[in-house]
């Protein structure tokens, strides 16, 4: 894999940046979360007056073997429909992306679905779906680098463009799957309690799904107890999307650029979550959009000691929840750059 050479913010401005919010003409501390997210935004640019540029939201699509399992109450086909629903404009994700100014790029990373003439997608495809790991790895090494390369480069070119903010969704029918079992290992959380029931699982499509997770963990460790079963590079490449690990290789370059990384639901922190394993430097670049109702959400979020920004009910993915957060981020930047300070407004400071 790539190497990324991912730099903690300096640590010198930090107490120049809190006086700065500490006088803004309010109570010390009363805008909450909005401070400690203006916060993090001016570490990551090492500014005073922070901003937000040309903010750009990336749309990976891929399928996964495990599917054929009937881990997912959705069909595969529909990874490919809804690709297409994209390029038309008529997802949650278009209509969110309008709504704050995001230039959104939908990305063939791996759909089972020939999209090379779909006028709006970018081809980037690996294969037509990953291998089914209940029975083997679901990339070769090659693939996965291929993949985390492929997503380093297109937050390059979201960067070349002038983009300082870039957001991560997915479509990919069963990617909860492998975000449950990475949530199980690198956690070390019981499996039954990261699964979820993804788009809809009645009882026993939940339990079903419980089962076949369970028989797909035993088989890995199995084979690789000889190896190193704990390796993070063999975690993910054993059990991920192609989605998931360009997801991944984004999230690492624009932390590597010094750009802001807006992570989404249960998916897109899977991905945050294994980026962190790789890299632990990249946690200094993320915000995290909001908490959504799939099983173990919340939890895998504590792994990374990451407060989100919305708690909405949501869990359609796409990066839809870190859209909807961003006014929040918006504000953050404008209470820094706008808010008057008590010696300028001659009031007296009280504390």
């Amino acid at each position: 894999m790539r190497t990324f050479h991912i730099e903690k913010p300096d640590e010198q401005l930090r107490a120049e940046i809190q006086d700065k919010i500490d006088n803004l003409n309010k109570p010390k501390g009363s805008l909450g979360t909005l401070e400690e997210l203006a916060m993090q935004i001016c570490m990551v640019q090492q500014t005073l007056s922070p901003h937000l540029d040309h903010p750009c939201h990336l749309l990976l699509g891929g399928d996964h073997g495990i599917e054929r399992e009937g881990v997912s109450v959705s069909p595969r086909d529909v990874t490919w429909q809804q690709m297409i629903n994209f390029t038309r404009g008529g997802g949650g994700v278009n209509m969110f992306c309008r709504q704050h100014g995001f230039k959104l790029r939908i990305v063939d990373m791996g759909v089972d679905y020939d999209l090379t003439n779909v006028e709006g997608i970018v081809d980037r495809k690996i294969a037509r779906g990953t291998k089914n790991f209940l029975y083997e790895a679901a990339m070769s090494e090659e693939e996965f680098n291929q993949a985390i390369n492929a997503g380093a480069a297109l937050v390059d070119d979201c960067a070349d463009e002038g983009c300082n903010i870039v957001c991560v969704g997915e479509m990919g029918i069963a990617n909860t799957s492998p975000s449950s079992i990475w949530m199980h290992l690198f956690g070390n959380i019981p499996l039954d309690d990261c699964i979820g029931v993804g788009a809809g699982l009645n009882s026993p499509g939940l339990q079903h799904k419980r089962e076949v997770l369970h028989q797909a963990v035993e088989r890995f460790q199995k084979e690789n107890q000889q190896a190193n079963p704990t390796d993070t590079v063999t975690i993910l490449r054993y059990f991920g999307g192609f989605e998931m690990i360009a997801a991944i290789g984004a999230m690492l370059r624009a932390a590597e650029r010094k750009m802001l990384v807006m992570v989404d639901g249960f998916i897109m922190s899977a991905c945050a979550l294994g980026a962190c394993h790789l890299v632990p430097e990249v946690r200094d670049y993320m915000i995290f959009g909001h908490c959504g109702d799939e099983s173990g959400h919340r939890r895998m979020l504590e792994l990374m000691n990451a407060r989100p920004l919305l708690h909405l009910g949501m869990r359609l993915g796409e990066g839809t929840g870190a859209l909807c957060s961003y006014p929040i981020i918006v504000s953050a930047v404008n209470m820094v750059n706008e808010m008057n300070n008590f010696q300028n407004a001659n009031i007296t400071k009280y504390f």
